[in-house]
């Protein structure tokens, strides 16, 4: 495992090239043993290399360069790429026109001198949490490969091109869960950012509401790195805080519901670890959670902005989306314009009691999803597939109801399923929680 820190650097004392980097890289995606074919949609190897070199040159001849510049990056393939055609895990956009300039986040990332090395496979439309795509495969979790686990959705192979090492940083988008789950899966880090700090320009929609972008990688830190430079509104310098007297409220109602044995043990032990590291921990009650699945239970905002979004591409090509995506969108035809104002008045009531609950604490503690990675074998009926998809964004799906900011973090002893901890706070707080994030990450690293 390495930190975007270790290969700024390496890099600084010329101890690797930047070259070096971008080969070792591609010779890892496209190592047939590993997980590159399924992970990645389209590799840039000319471009990389091309961009490697001039970081190289630049450093060579002690110009002043950004200490992330020269690093790879994994794009997910919902982002525009200039010159290339984003698919957004799907069939229905092969044909489309080449991008005629990058995303504004893939720009900002390049404008510090890193390097896109290709675009990862995602869910169709990055509408699911699971993972699956049956148009250009399914990458798996690293955990139990013999049996083949799902990587969490929708940003699949933006988690496994970091957990497999193929890359220090995969960016991502997060409309339900989409960073968060496949970290928890994948046994990573993974952010999602408070909505609109971000620019989506250049980002494939699904819902205009929730949408956002954020990056998943191996340490709180990276990740800070990253959203600093996408979101251009802090330095990435994660806040120096400890355990002993953060004041942390653990969520109690409806997300620890149905929990499996291993996640629920995994949470008692992390909640154990960090009140021994002096921590304090209260409960919080949000029993309106509640209503969440009588809210979403067509789809909810998210489905009525994506079926506004896609209702004509299904029209004209709805026989080459994956069924199980579009099944799900056409759900949202019977939500009527009064179902969706009132979810939205619903949702700003709620975003302004959490805010409200919020006050006292640093953060808010769950666990990030409620089981560890199922075999993507359990998924093949369509009845497994909605109820592991449900489980899998049951708990990441409040951080973007309430609008707020959550990260997760790698919560399982060695050698266990991967699983994660998700601390949130109130939109706009993402430098703070970045700060909190990272006393949490020392406490359960020390623990294994």
């Amino acid at each position: 495992m390495q930190t975007l820190a270790e290969l700024s650097r390496q890099l600084a004392e010329h101890k690797v090239t930047s070259r070096d980097l971008v080969e070792r890289s591609l010779a890892l995606i496209a190592d047939p043993a590993g997980e590159g074919a399924r992970t990645f949609t389209a590799v840039d190897p000319q471009g990389a290399r091309a961009a490697a070199d001039l970081a190289d040159l630049q450093r060579r001849r002690g110009r002043q360069v950004s200490p992330l510049a020269g690093i790879p990056f994994s794009s997910k393939d919902i982002f525009d790429l200039a010159g290339e055609v984003t698919t957004a895990g799907s069939k229905v956009l092969r044909n489309a026109a080449p991008a005629k300039a990058d995303a504004t986040a893939i720009a900002r990332l390049k404008d510090v001198g890193m390097i896109v090395i290709g675009r990862t496979n995602m869910t169709e439309f990055a509408y699911s949490g699971v993972g699956l795509n049956p148009h250009y495969g399914t990458p798996r979790s690293p955990y139990d490969r013999t049996t083949g686990r799902i990587p969490g959705g929708s940003s699949a192979g933006a988690a496994v091109s970091v957990a497999d090492g193929m890359v220090s940083l995969g960016i991502g988008t997060d409309t339900g869960g989409s960073c968060r789950v496949p970290a928890s899966y994948c046994g990573i880090v993974g952010y999602k950012s408070s909505h609109g700090r971000v620019p989506l320009t250049g980002c494939n929609p699904l819902s205009f509401s929730f949408d956002t972008i954020g990056p998943l990688a191996n340490t709180v830190a990276c990740c800070a790195m990253a959203d600093a430079a996408m979101a251009g509104d802090w330095d990435g310098v994660v806040p120096e805080r400890h355990a002993r007297g953060l004041r942390l409220a653990v969520l109690r109602d409806f997300v620890l519901d149905g929990l499996s044995p291993q996640v629920e043990r995994d949470f008692d032990r992390a909640l154990k670890a960090l009140q021994a590291a002096g921590a304090v921990l209260s409960d919080m009650s949000f029993p309106e959670l509640r209503e969440l699945p009588t809210i979403n239970s067509k789809g909810g905002i998210v489905a009525a902005e994506a079926f506004a979004t896609h209702r004509a591409r299904i029209a004209a090509a709805g026989a080459d989306y994956d069924p199980r995506v579009r099944f799900r969108i056409e759900l949202a035809a019977s939500i009527s314009a009064a179902d969706y104002l009132d979810h939205m008045a619903r949702r700003r009531e709620m975003i302004a009691l959490f805010a409200a609950r919020f006050q006292g604490f640093d953060a808010v503690l769950l666990p990030t999803t409620l089981n560890t990675p199922p075999a993507i074998a359990e998924l093949a009926e369509d009845k497994d597939y909605v109820r592991f998809n449900a489980m899998s964004l049951r708990n990441t799906y409040v951080g973007n109801f309430i609008n707020g900011c959550a990260i997760s973090l790698p919560m399982q002893e060695s050698g266990e399923a991967p699983c994660g901890l998700m601390s949130m706070a109130p939109w706009g707080h993402d430098r703070d929680l970045f700060g909190v994030a990272g006393a949490l990450e020392r406490v359960l690293r020390a623990e294994n």
